[in-house]
């Protein structure tokens, strides 16, 4: 019997602890809205694994080198996050898969984009008066963004102590969108506001689309240099797509590199998820926190677009598409069309939506480049 005993608790199941259990229940739910709600599979996957992985008594995961032993697998995986290399290369990714012709047929979408950054900005006001600090107020309040990569980025700058519920905030938002904004939407807007029908797009040159990519990445950097890891890669990703002479590296960084990066990176953000670290009361609060941004986001943005009609007739905004400026590409822009549908079925919205969207994906890295000059030093 002694040596039974003495058996047991060499196994994993006398370590197992009430706070596993819990994190085991967060895990179930971070999973079923991947798999059986479609809801931001490719992270919310490799996060919710990562997280059942941190909440099992393993060994030799995420140990730290020594003079005697190599570190743990997760210990390498997670660099990618501390050296801030996983989030700028799904930007390299996500600008290889984007147009940015929309916005450029359209630069008035711009505003939008800068519009839905007002959620980030009251949320780090509410964030300071829950108790928060400055810095971390900051890294939740980019949450209101709607961009992952970019929460992740500036939280391993601002606070990495928080970096776990400020991930799953942000993936798990970005995952509701189709759900947050939609009431929000008709709210806003009257019938009469969502059946406006938008002037065709122009045809954009290749020659505008490679300018613009320098014009921003230029503009940008000067602006907010701390933003010059996010707004490179996004900009060299889209310039590898419109330049036509490397579509080799192009299909590389649409599919193998941001790929491989989305799961190193979901693992990595699922392994700091630990019942001690997560289930403490500021996760309570940076949840709650990350619905208001992204109701004040989406409502800026619709709002805007509606003073912009007010302002000028000429060629008015369905007010719709400006919630597009949470920088969700292409999910927010994806909202908006079928919201525009469900008033007129014959209304296509979804490429004028990209304008504000990716305008969003700018715009949210600019406000990350600013707080962490502010905060970061």
């Amino acid at each position: 019997m002694e040596n039974f005993t003495d058996l047991i608790q060499l196994t994993g199941f006398f370590h197992v602890t009430w706070r596993m259990l819990v994190m085991w229940g967060v895990v179930l739910g971070l999973l079923y809205l991947a798999v059986f709600k479609g809801f931001e599979p490719l992270l919310l996957v490799p996060i919710g694994f990562g997280a059942l992985l941190a909440n099992l008594p393993t060994e030799g995961l995420v140990n730290l080198p020594t003079a005697e032993a190599a570190g743990g697998l997760f210990h390498y995986i997670g660099l990618g996050i501390t050296l801030e290399l996983f989030p700028p290369l799904i930007f390299l990714g996500v600008g290889a898969l984007t147009d940015f012709g929309p916005l450029i047929a359209n630069p008035r979408m711009l505003i939008l984009g800068a519009a839905a950054q007002f959620g980030v900005f009251v949320t780090f006001v509410g964030a300071i008066f829950l108790g928060f600090s400055a810095p971390e107020a900051a890294a939740i309040g980019i949450i209101g963004g709607a961009d992952g990569p970019t929460s992740i980025f500036l939280a391993n700058k601002l606070a990495p102590h928080l970096l776990a519920p400020i991930a799953v905030s942000a993936y798990s938002y970005m995952a509701l969108v189709p759900l947050i904004q939609p009431p929000i939407m008709r709210l806003m807007t009257t019938e009469k506001e969502r059946r406006i029908r938008m002037q065709s797009l122009r045809q954009v040159s290749k020659i505008e689309k490679l300018i613009f990519a320098l014009v921003v990445t230029v503009l940008c950097i000067l602006l907010v240099p701390a933003a010059s890891a996010l707004i490179g890669m996004l900009m060299l990703g889209n310039f590898l797509r419109e330049c036509g002479v490397v579509e080799r590296l192009s299909k590389a960084a649409q599919n193998e590199i941001i790929n491989v990066v989305t799961i190193f990176l979901g693992a990595a953000v699922g392994i700091t998820m630990t019942g001690e670290r997560f289930l403490q009361v500021e996760t309570l609060k940076i949840l709650a926190l990350g619905i208001v941004a992204f109701g004040f986001s989406t409502a800026a943005g619709v709002l805007m677009a509606k003073i912009m009609n007010l302002l000028s007739r000429k060629n008015p905004i369905n007010p719709l598409i400006g919630s597009a400026g949470v920088s969700a590409v292409p999910m927010a822009a994806r909202v908006s069309q079928v919201e525009g549908q469900r008033a007129d079925p014959d209304n296509f919205l979804l490429m004028h939506a990209m304008g504000p969207n990716v305008a969003g994906v700018i715009g949210t890295a600019v406000v990350a480049g600013f707080f962490i000059a502010v905060y970061g030093g």
